[in-house]
């Protein structure tokens, strides 16, 4: 008995919708100036490198009056708060803010927008400098490094994606194993070791761990304060 064969054309419609693919900006600019002004820092000599450190970073023993707080805003000098965060003492102090730099701001991004983005960096890290500043006291110390402002990424990102997780290596006898842990419990130990740190540890006295807590509490209460319009520019975006 023959079969008679049905031949069935299915056509796909693409339909377009109101979302569209945003690109993101914020971080690969941050990314950029930061490889620029270690780069262009990394070409002078020594003391050049030094001078610059002098110029245009962080310096302690200030800012803790009103007095020195209208000298500063009166010769600018307030800007530093901004400007140190260019500037890193070495490449690996620099890979390590970029690798932070990639892993928690692209996704904040994403979900805050670039303008948000950016003024997260720019204001947690200078909240971060300044709470070194007052946290070390002692003058005539530059504090330099984008730490505090990715510290303020990874306390956004921790209030934007409380239920992320994250992807980590971790040796498992003679292999390597891939695992997915949560966010929070990374982060929360990372937070835990700053607070252990600011008073004992690896490079206690050179490195600014007050700025690091201070930097993700910022992060923090930023993207509580604003999850609001974050959650209005989502719909926006999504046609809603």
């Amino acid at each position: 008995m023959p079969v008679a064969a049905v031949r069935v054309a299915v056509m796909f419609v693409g339909i377009q919708t109101r979302r569209q693919r945003r690109l993101l900006w914020a971080t690969p600019l941050l990314f950029a100036a930061l490889w620029v002004a270690y780069i262009v820092s990394a070409m002078r000599a020594p003391a050049g490198r030094i001078a610059t450190a002098l110029d245009w970073g962080v310096l302690t023993g200030g800012l803790d009056s009103m007095v020195a707080w209208q000298a500063a805003m009166a010769d600018g000098s307030v800007l530093r708060l901004v400007s140190g965060l260019f500037l890193h003492a070495d490449w690996i102090h620099l890979l390590g803010n970029l690798v932070f730099l990639l892993i928690f701001g692209l996704p904040a991004e994403r979900t805050m927008g670039g303008r948000r983005f950016l003024l997260l960096f720019l204001l947690g890290g200078a909240v971060a400098n300044l709470a070194a500043v007052l946290a070390i006291g002692a003058p005539d110390r530059v504090v330099i490094g984008a730490s505090g402002a990715v510290s303020a990424l990874i306390g956004a990102y921790l209030a934007l994606f409380p239920g992320a997780r994250l992807g980590v290596v971790l040796p498992l006898g003679l292999f390597l194993e891939f695992v997915r842990v949560p966010a929070f419990l990374l982060i929360g130990l990372w937070v835990l070791l700053q607070v252990l740190f600011a008073y004992s540890g690896p490079a206690f006295g050179a490195v600014a761990w007050p700025a690091h807590i201070a930097g993700f509490l910022f992060g923090v209460v930023f993207a509580l304060l604003t999850k609001a319009a974050i959650a209005r520019r989502l719909r926006r975006s999504r046609g809603y």
